[in-house]
């Protein structure tokens, strides 16, 4: 049996411990930024509960019996995708979720985060000696684009956003020429100038109207200062934590739970709770926990004893940095306002168990590393 096989020394327990940190700090200040609701703080408690119990059995399931299901994954993807468009409800001008009989609520859109770095993962594996070929990269850029497209027509922008981030990262470290890379620099950086200009003048039929005046208020902000209210509110929550911050479960009137000041403060917004209570020393145990997790995710990468196990790691580390770094760069608006979770901290069921199944997947690639001196 493969599990007998395994050299259980290999197993990254610090990974795990970073995780269950970082779980135990966004339990701590989902009950904060909630006022001590208990019935999110359980679902919370009982996601991660859940997610651990997903994490201990994919990190002994050879990833390679996982990659090889690849039809399916895609094919599951798609379908949940479209099954949000076709009978998922339409709330706040968006439609992100399914309901389902006997789980409740979910987000497919943050489990196919996952499915594309599992079925990249296969597809640049399989094309590794024939990746820069034409055909090869526009069935790429054709499968990704379905699932990017379908995610978009939500509209989910700010998840579109991260898939392609990912997405991209996992074709550079497969091997992507360099010729191809400057080649698409060459055509983005002005396209994306002129994207800002027609912005102006709602030029970007594509765009729904609030995410166009989110970009114009990060580019302009004096003119449309009214689209970076939340923004500035959490900004100066995070800056009126100092250095200790003000302690958690702060109920004064003008802390930014209390006061109105933020929507979502338990998700999209936490950033800004951590800030006001627990300060600068908080906000830098948060950005430190997930650097060491990205970290650890690209040191398997570096030691996977294939490219399937590198662009697994790879993957989760480009997702995991990627939206923690957009979600703070959130609140202290360094980004336009969007709408992600901080990954393993934010309130949300489907977000952490999706994570959790990744980091499974990357825990059982550093369970087969390779040998090596490191």
């Amino acid at each position: 049996m493969m599990l007998l096989e395994y050299n259980f020394r290999k197993y990254n327990i610090r990974l795990v411990l970073y995780v269950l940190l970082l779980n135990l700090l966004g339990i701590m200040v989902i009950r904060s930024a909630t006022n001590q609701n208990a019935a999110l703080v359980g679902k919370q408690v009982m996601g991660i509960i859940v997610g651990f119990s997903i994490v201990l059995i994919l990190s002994l399931l050879d990833y390679h019996k996982i990659l090889s299901l690849w039809m399916l994954n895609y094919m599951v993807c798609v379908a949940g995708l479209a099954a949000v468009l076709l009978f998922g409800e339409r709330v706040n001008n968006a439609t992100r979720w399914l309901k389902l009989p006997g789980i409740g609520q979910i987000q497919p859109s943050e489990f196919v985060k996952i499915g594309l770095v599992a079925f990249f993962a296969w597809y640049f594996s399989k094309h590794q000696e024939k990746l820069n070929r034409v055909g090869v990269l526009l069935m790429a850029g054709g499968l990704f684009s379905v699932l990017f497209l379908l995610i978009f027509k939500e509209p989910d922008l700010s998840t579109g956003l991260v898939t392609m981030f990912v997405f991209l990262c996992m074709l550079f470290v497969a091997g992507l020429s360099y010729k191809w890379i400057f080649g698409a620099m060459a055509v983005a950086v002005p396209l994306g100038g002129l994207m800002v200009y027609l912005f102006q003048y709602d030029m970007v039929p594509f765009l729904e109207g609030y995410q166009v005046r989110r970009i114009l208020a990060f580019v302009n902000p004096e003119k449309y200062a009214e689209a970076n209210l939340q923004q500035d509110n959490s900004i100066m929550a995070i800056g009126s934590g100092m250095l200790h911050g003000k302690g958690l479960n702060n109920n004064t009137l003008a802390s930014v739970k209390n006061g109105n000041f933020l929507s979502e403060e338990q998700t999209d917004f936490i950033f800004a709770v951590i800030g006001e209570e627990l300060g600068f020393v908080g906000c830098a145990c948060v950005i430190l926990l997930i650097a060491l997790i990205t970290y650890e995710c690209l040191l398997m990468a570096a030691r996977a004893k294939d490219l399937a196990g590198t662009l697994v790691c790879t993957g989760m580390a480009a997702l995991i940095a990627f939206q923690s770094f957009a979600n703070i760069a959130v609140a202290t608006g360094v980004f336009p306002n969007t709408g992600l979770p901080l990954p393993f901290v934010s309130y949300g069921v489907s977000s952490l168990l999706s994570i959790y199944i990744g980091i499974g997947l990357a825990l059982n690639v550093g369970l087969q590393r390779k040998l090596s001196n490191y």
